[in-house]
């Protein structure tokens, strides 16, 4: 009897102690952790671009302070990441309810040259009526996508045509323009919406 319970004491710590375990990978080297400081986004107050979004209407980074912001890279001819994200930030959106009508929900081009102002307000279409596309000038894109320590690469395919290569996160940013954290491609929602969550607090203790 003693040594069954002994081997359920030593059951229980060892799970207690994997979990602790777990829970330090991911805050450490896990999808969790910050990047080095010289890797994460600079404060949206100290961005400086001027794009233009699927209504036509001029728009920056200032237009993001005041409301968390989430916003993701992409590019309306991608075949899988762009729209399996955009389907993953709209199902989040579902779930958060009225907390999602706060959020700031950007999707900047990085294919300019395809994706006209036009073409962006037919691609958002498709997904959550929060999710705003923003479209400009090459230049400004490669302004934008320095603020958020993305990446873009445009790369020629066999056909002679071309696809676009690109940063799969999703950023988060308080209401007052500070990078939060990033949500990973594929990333599983009870991971997401605390992250999301996370942003809306810092926005309420703020104006609290």
């Amino acid at each position: 009897m003693q040594r069954t319970r002994a081997l359920g004491y030593g059951a229980v710590a060892a799970a207690a102690v994997g979990m602790m375990l777990l829970v330090g990978w991911w805050q450490v080297d896990g999808p969790g952790a910050p990047g080095p400081i010289e890797q994460r986004p600079v404060p949206l107050t100290e961005m400086a671009f001027s794009l233009t979004d699927h209504e036509g209407n001029a728009v920056g980074p200032e237009a993001l302070l005041g409301n968390p912001t989430m916003a993701f890279f992409g590019f309306t001819y991608c075949p899988d990441v762009c729209p399996t994200t955009l389907s993953d930030i709209s199902g989040w959106l579902d779930a958060l309810g009225d907390e999602a009508a706060s959020l700031n929900v950007i999707f900047i081009t990085v294919d300019p040259e395809r994706d006209t102002v036009a073409a962006m307000a037919e691609y958002v279409s498709y997904f959550h009526p929060a999710i705003r596309g923003w479209t400009g000038p090459e230049e400004q894109i490669a302004r934008a996508v320095e603020g958020f320590r993305a990446v873009f690469e445009r790369v020629p395919t066999d056909r002679g045509d071309y696809t676009m290569d690109h940063t799969t996160s999703v950023f988060l940013f308080d209401a007052e323009g500070h990078f939060v954290t990033t949500i990973d491609y594929h990333e599983a929602r009870d991971f997401a919406l605390p992250k999301i969550r996370r942003a809306l607090q810092q926005e309420m203790e703020d104006t609290t």
